[in-house]
């Protein structure tokens, strides 16, 4: 199976390369026949042939099995009539990935920064919303009709309401079997009131499943103080963005926050965070949450082609990730250990292996 793998920028080279050597230790393990095709975007294509996403890059992932995604430094691009496109974005919508999933975990030996430990999955509509780049046909979705006036559209649909609602419940049959949509219908009234009616409509189909709405304030605070009442949240993009990151801040860190883009036919996996260009090429990057979106890709990819095989060396990275946690002296300078990325990256392929 071809995973297409897409360095990016700044720490992006060094977190992919680490994300490879980790799944090429899975499939020799799992016999997973795992093969890697490397597509440049970013910095390095806009210089050498004018466009940070050239087309047959697109067209590569189109035909692969999955896709790894480096962070990329998009708001260091040009315009994109100067060849600035966000690879991100662009995939999201070419490759209709409408379903962000974003897992946020405490983990033992590892200090959490709510009140209680969590163990929840953000579910987010990854193509419409605010998002300026991706919510209309033609032209971006905020304009200024005078020098001092900018506006912004937002676009909520039935169709993709629907279908991220459906991502959550099927998500929280496996789990806990709760979902909590969350929004802002109290001043939104007409999109976030489509969005929900869309969300019980669903919930009203699988009554096994607990069902309860939320506005977005009050969750960004109990989030703080009451994670653990919380399995599967489902909201809209920009909700969504913010809670996560928020979620995964607080469960230990935004570099153990796995995440992965989905669609009917392709998934990709994409780190939780930047490009951290500061650190760039000094092996101090934390691999770990690519890793961990790389390891949910496995997920996916056993779940579309029934293959256990894969199911396996999803939950095997997770516990070798996690074995290596637990111990102060193998985690990454950024989580108070001593590792850099090539070691740390060495040690969770040993662990894997055994």
């Amino acid at each position: 199976m071809k995973i297409v793998v897409i360095p990016g920028d700044g720490i992006g080279p060094e977190i992919v390369s680490a994300t490879v050597s980790v799944l090429e230790a899975a499939s020799r393990k799992f016999a997973l026949g795992l093969a890697f095709e490397s597509r440049d975007v970013g910095l390095v294509t806009l210089k050498s042939v004018g466009t940070t996403f050239p087309p047959e890059v697109l067209e590569a992932c189109r035909g692969a099995g999955g896709i790894v995604l480096g962070p990329v430094s998009h708001q260091d691009y040009p315009p994109k009539a100067q060849g600035g496109v966000n690879p991100s974005g662009a995939l999201r919508i070419q490759l209709d990935l409408f379903a962000n999933v974003r897992p946020s975990r405490s983990r033992e030996g590892m200090q959490h920064w709510g009140r209680t430990p969590m163990d929840l999955v953000i579910v987010r509509e990854n193509t419409e919303g605010f998002y300026a780049d991706r919510n209309m046909h033609s032209g971006p979705g905020e304009f200024m009709p005078t020098p001092d006036t900018a506006l912004a559209i937002r676009k909520v649909t039935a169709k993709a309401s629907e279908r991220i609602a459906k991502s959550a419940f099927a998500l929280a049959e496996k789990r806990r079997r709760k979902v909590t949509a969350v929004h802002k219908q109290n001043v939104m009234r007409v999109s976030d009131g489509l969005f929900l009616a869309e969300v019980r409509k669903v919930a009203a189909a699988n009554p096994g499943i607990a069902y309860e709405e939320q506005l977005v304030d009050s969750m960004a605070a109990l989030l703080v103080r009451d994670a653990a009442r919380y399995d599967v949240i489902v909201t809209t993009n920009m909700f969504g963005d913010i809670l996560s990151d928020e979620a995964a801040e607080l469960s230990g860190s935004l570099g153990l926050a796995g995440s992965i883009n989905a669609g009917v036919d392709h998934c990709m996996a994409q780190a939780s965070h930047g490009s951290a260009p500061d650190i760039a090429g000094q092996d101090k990057a934390n691999p770990t949450s690519l890793i961990l979106s790389a390891a949910m890709l496995l997920e996916w990819l056993g779940i579309r082609h029934k293959r256990e095989a894969f199911l396996d060396a999803h939950q095997a990275i997770e516990t070798a990730i996690d074995t290596l946690l637990r111990d102060p002296a193998r985690r990454t300078a950024d989580l108070g250990g001593r590792l850099g990325t090539k070691a740390f990256t060495a040690a969770l392929c040993e662990e894997l292996a055994r």
